[in-house]
């Protein structure tokens, strides 16, 4: 099976996710600069949860840019990742408004977790499922920056128990870790 159908339906459903993120966003009910700040920490997490989305798309793009078949097993773990993202609109919504409450950016840092754990399934299966010489093989190795970012939300999650600030400081470091996208597979298509 050609990925084209593949990449359609997930590129539909990051839409989909972001624009529900977008409709959560409420404007003031009054017209003051302080009403419109008191809505900074609800906006300044859909920045970050929009970043997420939007790496999220653009490493999906270069995955199956190289990518030449898909299998059941591809099919089902790429549904798998978009489940975890569809969570986002949901946690972003939660630690806007409860940045500092730890249910919240737990909440927010596992829905991170999990989507990365399974964006690395979903990598490994596209690589099961081709030969010894494709080139995605190479271009991941060790796949040392997906790894950095689980242990990151893993701290970041762990961390919440103790100070949801230093939590939040973990998930925004993987964002920036992870906004130059990787230009290996870029040099290999």
């Amino acid at each position: 099976m050609k990925t084209s159908r593949l990449e359609a339906f997930s590129d539909g459903v990051l839409a989909i996710i972001i624009t529900i993120m977008v409709l959560e966003l409420k404007a003031p009910t009054e017209t003051d600069l302080n009403s419109l700040l008191a809505k900074t920490p609800i906006f300044l997490s859909y920045i970050f949860s929009f970043i997420y989305l939007g790496i999220y798309w653009n490493n999906h793009h270069h995955l199956f840019q190289i990518t030449q078949k898909v299998n059941g097993k591809i099919l089902w773990a790429n549904l798998h990742l978009l489940f975890w993202l569809s969570l986002v609109p949901f946690t972003t919504a939660w630690i806007g408004g409860h940045y500092d409450a730890k249910l919240p950016v737990i909440a927010y840092g596992v829905v991170l977790l999990f989507s990365a754990i399974a964006y690395f399934v979903l990598q490994a299966e596209i690589i099961k499922s081709h030969g010894d010489e494709f080139p995605l093989r190479k271009v991941v190795g060790s796949d040392k920056k997906g790894k950095i970012s689980m242990i990151c939300y893993t701290l970041g999650v762990g961390f919440a128990f103790l100070n949801t600030w230093i939590s939040l400081a973990f998930y925004i470091f993987v964002a920036i870790l992870w906004l130059m996208p990787d230009r290996r597979i870029e040099e290999n298509v």
